[in-house]
């Protein structure tokens, strides 16, 4: 069966919220965010999602302008901005830098009107990376891990100050890392050291023990863009480092952590690395935690043809049917080891 595609994954509530905010009605996203309060991974998570889809239509400044002094609207606001940026940045559009000081006032105006809340500051480590040539003086300082190179430490420490260990945060420097020119950026080497980096000291179920794995896809894809092929591709994620990395994700995060908070991303993204380096029945056991969803990555980027969707789902069912099988023929009659979602 193929699997189903969407932003929301497990998250029901968020789906539906999502359903009435692309019709065009902002009540039901008023409503998710006032629940979901501080709890801050649940809401980082929830207002980048509704974001992305916000950005195709009006229906934010809808909402502001019928509740002109909800604080939600306005992180919102500014989670809608940092989207329109972004793409404009993608696309190379020629207001890109109009759009980048609109969202960086908003979100700054966010970020003082509260004190505690990450997502203003999440929407600025974001902004960091259109700046490929790190000239705001913010976006070049020096971490106190002296094999990385200068970034935006200080937006990240402000995150993390509000919210320890935040997955979108660490994920945004992956991104300006990825982002930066040569030779001022980050090399390769920089951004595998920054994933091992942060996998070393997160905590137990912290989906940040994921970060070298996003660090190895990204190796793969930045070789193929370049017409260049590993014949030891998958052979590597076999070998130390690589495979203890995984094994530590799956043991102290996927196992050990709240199913309902598991991204479908980072569940995608495991089962991968599990499959490839022949870990067939615990992919399996994160293969059953993520039905009936799907990601599209990270099966898109490493397939050595053409990418393109229909291949990369078919790798995935591949991966996944070989993980399924292996595990019913090589465990108990229990079958693997059931995760919390299917227990």
């Amino acid at each position: 069966m193929r699997p189903i595609y969407h932003p929301a994954g497990h998250d029901d509530e968020l789906r539906d919220a999502l359903v009435e905010l692309q019709a065009g009605r902002w009540r039901a996203a008023r409503d998710l965010l006032h629940d979901t309060s501080s709890d801050w991974l649940l809401r980082t998570s929830r207002t980048q999602v509704l974001a992305v889809a916000a950005a195709r239509s009006d229906v934010v400044n809808v909402w502001r302008s019928e509740e002109p002094d909800s604080y939600d609207a306005q992180v919102m606001h500014a989670r809608v901005l940092v989207e329109r940026t972004l793409r404009a940045h993608r696309q190379q559009h020629a207001g890109a830098a109009d759009f980048e000081d609109r969202a960086r006032r908003i979100a700054l105006q966010a970020a003082h009107r509260s004190a505690s809340d990450p997502v203003p500051w999440v929407c600025l480590l974001a902004l960091a990376q259109v700046d490929e040539e790190q000239r705001r003086p913010e976006h070049r300082e020096w971490s106190s891990e002296p094999m990385l190179p200068s970034g935006p430490w200080r937006l990240l420490h402000e995150v993390n100050q509000r919210d320890a260990y935040s997955r979108e945060a660490f994920h945004r420097m992956l991104q300006f890392m990825l982002a930066q020119d040569a030779p001022q950026g980050a090399s390769l080497a920089a951004i595998f050291d920054f994933g091992r980096w942060v996998a070393s000291w997160a905590p137990v179920e912290s989906p940040l023990l994921l970060l070298p794995v996003y660090a190895q896809v990204e190796q793969c894809r930045q070789l193929l863009a370049q017409g260049r092929r590993d014949p030891l591709w998958r052979r590597q994620w076999a070998d130390e480092p690589a495979i203890g990395y995984t094994l530590k994700a799956f043991h102290e995060w996927f196992r050990k952590s709240d199913p309902s908070r598991q991204s479908v991303a980072d569940l995608s993204h495991l089962a991968y690395a599990l499959w490839v380096s022949h870990k067939f029945t615990e992919a399996a056991e994160v293969f059953s935690a993520i039905a009936p969803y799907g990601a599209r990555e990270p099966w898109i980027s490493v397939l050595e043809k053409q990418p393109s969707p229909p291949e990369g789902e078919a790798l995935l069912l591949r991966a996944c049917r070989e993980s399924l099988s292996y595990a019913a023929s090589h465990s108990p009659r229990a079958g693997p080891h059931p995760h919390p979602r299917l227990a």
